[in-house]
């Protein structure tokens, strides 16, 4: 401790011999000096506050995705979308021929992957021809929309073909959520058996994104 003290006198023997020499500082300018030395010392042991984060935003390309909620057929006609499930390993198709159901456990419209799948009738007795008898008349080159949450989807078909009935199997390829993402509309066609009330074939039509959704 000895080394110490000699330091502090030495520093007081300074500071008093400057303020007897008679030198340009005068003592009251000296203490201002060590008081401004000193705050800043303090100063600088003082951590500055974190600037706050900031506030995460959509980046213009990130990719969008919602449950359909309309579809728009060429022509500007539109129908609702409802949620429809499978049972006994087939689509339930909404009663209501005016209304169309979007398979939920099949892709969102604008995801990256898999299938969009959504069906109707394409007629029924008592309520006539259905929304998606349009789909008779559809052809390749046209453009279908899905909108939802205020959000809209087009996509260009790409082809249309009847196939067997058991088209609307959940095992179906049709089905597929491991292919790049496209839109997969269903709707019955072909003969009607007036035995099983039914028609023998489904048509199906295929069409892909045009562009992300937005």
């Amino acid at each position: 401790m000895r080394p110490a003290r000699s330091a502090v006198a030495g520093l007081l023997l300074a500071l008093a011999t400057a303020a007897c020499s008679g030198g340009s500082s005068p003592p009251d300018a000296l203490a201002g000096s060590a008081a401004q030395t000193t705050t800043a010392g303090q100063a600088s042991a003082v951590t500055s506050p974190p600037e706050p984060a900031r506030i995460g935003r959509t980046a213009p390309g990130e990719r969008v995705r919602f449950e359909p909620e309309q579809v728009v057929l060429p022509g500007g006609e539109t129908a609702p979308v409802v949620p429809a499930r499978t049972a006994g390993g087939e689509l339930v198709v909404p009663d209501d021929i005016r209304t169309v159901g979007w398979w939920d456990g099949s892709a969102y419209a604008g995801d990256l992957f898999g299938s969009t799948v959504i069906a109707g009738h394409v007629d029924a007795p008592r309520q006539g021809r259905g929304y998606f008898a349009r789909l008779l008349r559809i052809t390749p080159g046209e453009t279908v929309t899905v909108r939802g949450d205020g959000r809209r989807a087009a996509y260009r078909v790409v082809s249309v073909e009847a196939v067997r009935k058991d088209a609307l199997s959940a095992a179906s390829p049709l089905f597929d959520q491991r292919v790049g993402h496209r839109l997969v509309l269903m709707t019955c066609t072909g003969a009607f058996d007036p035995v099983t009330r039914s028609y023998d074939e489904n048509l199906v039509v295929t069409a892909e994104p045009v562009g992300p959704a937005r």
